[in-house]
């Protein structure tokens, strides 16, 4: 009777074992196939042309809210930033009644260091002031 239950285990074992390698090897089949080629999907120009915003808020005296109307006004990089002038970045802070709030005079100055990842220059710079203004 034990010789007869342990002829059946290994038989369902060999079963199972031959339902395995089948489906091992279907599946194997399967990925010979050459797969669909995927639709190419167009993106708009405005879309794949937009850079990709930089963390302003890294500039001396951008905070979050400033960092917001920068990108609002579109300013999103650190090169954007270094190409704007300081008159410009008043008048938007103007528009937001944020005039004496922040000093922008060396924002270009540090997004330009930025730009060209010179982050220990900016680091020097930026110990020289205080709420982005030198002391």
């Amino acid at each position: 009777m034990i010789q007869a239950v342990w002829v059946l285990i290994v038989l369902a074992v060999a079963v199972l074992l031959a339902l395995v390698i089948w489906w091992w090897l279907t599946q194997s089949e399967k990925e010979k196939v050459s797969p669909v080629a995927e639709p190419v999907v167009a993106v708009a120009p405005s879309v794949a042309e937009a850079p990709v915003p930089d963390n302003l808020k890294r500039i001396e005296g951008i905070g979050p809210k400033i960092s917001g109307l920068l990108q609002e006004a579109g300013i999103a990089t650190f090169a954007q930033l270094a190409a704007t002038d300081v008159s410009r970045i008043q008048e938007i802070l103007a528009a937001a009644d944020l005039r004496g709030l922040a000093d922008p005079t060396t924002w270009p100055e540090q997004a330009k260091l930025a730009s060209e990842g010179q982050w220990d220059k900016l680091g020097a710079l930026q110990d020289e002031l205080k709420g982005g203004r030198h002391v």
